[in-house]
């Protein structure tokens, strides 16, 4: 029988919003946010306040466009636009991908070279290959559940903070009562900020597996069949709201764990997470230092796959070729050969001389030049009939999807602005 999920648990109503937003704090990302904290205190906790609904709304508009249309944004790209948009589009991806994947593998190794010792380029080409067998040799409905366990590996930065003391009074007033200051490197912060937790990959990655999980129940796209759409967008929202809120929590978690360690003993520069592993240990215990190296291994198993995932399915939807995480890699070549690229191409980058950290400053501009751009274009798809049937977005979310944009579009060219002096 073909038509809406009728979800009997909470567990079965979260899915692609759940793991896209635990993708969000990846190894790089926990980098970021690590620096925020350590430079800058609890200074910049509003921001997150601010990106909370700006991210679950433009996630939801990237969900709503894979469930309606069942289609990902790539082939919507190239149905509704000009083919060289679709190609530039795809082509900033897969850079900035690499360039992430390369910064995220890397902060594995080096987390468990911190843990254990050893070598950590070896450790990175390690975590490589396990994270490849699994996305490859994995069906779709193990692989999706082994990504929602590891959105538990989060929880470790959330228990940080209980082995670490937060002055709760100084850091909840911060979410509310801004603390702006006028000044580059703050500015710097804030749009490094909205670039780690508003990212291309995760658009396309959302989208696809709304897909996915169409395939998995055997439902139609709802603009086929739009009387079942009532509950599935229901599900999208909770789902969405759910991943985007842990996302948010555990950022804040990172910034207020580094904040009240390291920034309050004068530690301001931090530039990987496992740099801010190992500065914790001398400053908040031997047990708050496994519980952060641990969470970036985690986290990184949960956002590599994510990462060559996003890439595989643009690649694939931009040539109309499968692209499905439970087609056998024989019957979707392209798909996993792209995958696998992407996968080898991010793990090779330390070992050829490449610094995947420093390379991640690229990876930033690349992002900013894609996103704002991209998430207008998602805009025109999801109030376009020809896309959307008659499920186009609301009044009220067009409203807040086209904010979200003005955000990131003002963020990238504060950006630029501070790129080009």
């Amino acid at each position: 029988m073909t038509g809406s999920r009728k979800p009997s648990s909470l567990l079965s109503r979260l899915g692609p919003g759940l793991v896209t937003g635990a993708a969000d704090d990846d190894p790089s990302g926990i980098g970021t946010h690590s620096q925020v904290g350590a430079q800058f205190g609890y200074a910049l906790s509003w921001t997150f306040v601010l990106s909370l609904p700006l991210l679950f709304v433009i996630q939801s508009v990237a969900a709503e466009i894979g469930r309606v249309t069942g289609r990902g944004i790539a082939a919507n790209l190239r149905r509704h636009y000009p083919k060289p948009v679709l190609w530039i589009a795809v082509g900033l991806l897969l850079v900035a991908n690499v360039i992430n994947l390369g910064a995220d593998l890397s902060a594995m190794g080096a987390a468990l070279q911190l843990l254990i010792g050893g070598n950590a380029v070896f450790y990175t080409v390690l975590f490589g290959a396990i994270c490849l067998l699994l996305e490859i040799f994995l069906n779709y409905r193990r692989y999706s559940a082994a990504l929602k366990f590891a959105t538990l590996s989060l929880f470790t930065y959330v228990a940080v903070l209980f082995a670490v003391h937060v002055p709760w009074g100084e850091a909840l007033k911060a979410l509310v009562v801004p603390d702006i200051q006028l000044t580059p490197a703050y500015a710097t912060a804030f749009v490094a900020i909205l670039g780690t937790t508003i990212s291309p990959y995760l658009f396309f990655w959302q989208a696809a597996q709304e897909i996915e999980e169409e395939h998995r129940h055997h439902s139609k796209p709802l603009c086929v069949a739009p009387k079942t759409s009532g509950p599935e967008m229901k599900r999208i929202q909770f789902d969405t709201l759910t991943g985007m809120a842990f996302s948010t929590l555990v950022s804040l978690a990172i910034v207020y764990a580094t904040a009240s360690t390291l920034h309050v003993h004068g530690v301001t520069t931090i530039e990987t997470s496992a740099q801010a592993a190992e500065a914790l240990q001398p400053i908040a215990g031997r047990f708050a230092f496994l519980l952060f190296a641990l969470g970036v291994i985690g986290t990184g198993l949960l956002a590599v796959p994510v990462l060559a995932g996003s890439a595989a399915y643009a690649v694939s939807e931009m040539l109309s070729k499968p692209a499905s995480l439970d087609a056998k890699p024989s019957r979707a070549k392209l798909f996993y050969g792209t995958i696998v690229a992407t996968t080898i191409a991010g793990a090779s980058l330390q070992a050829i001389g490449i610094n995947p950290v420093r390379a991640l400053y690229w990876a930033a501009v690349i992002n900013g030049v894609l996103a704002a751009p991209l998430m207008a274009i998602m805009m025109l798809i999801v109030r376009n009939p020809r896309a959307m049937g008659k499920l186009t977005l609301s009044r009220q979310s067009t409203v807040w999807g086209w904010v979200a944009t003005a955000v990131m579009v003002g963020a990238t060219a504060i950006f630029f602005a501070f790129l080009a002096g």
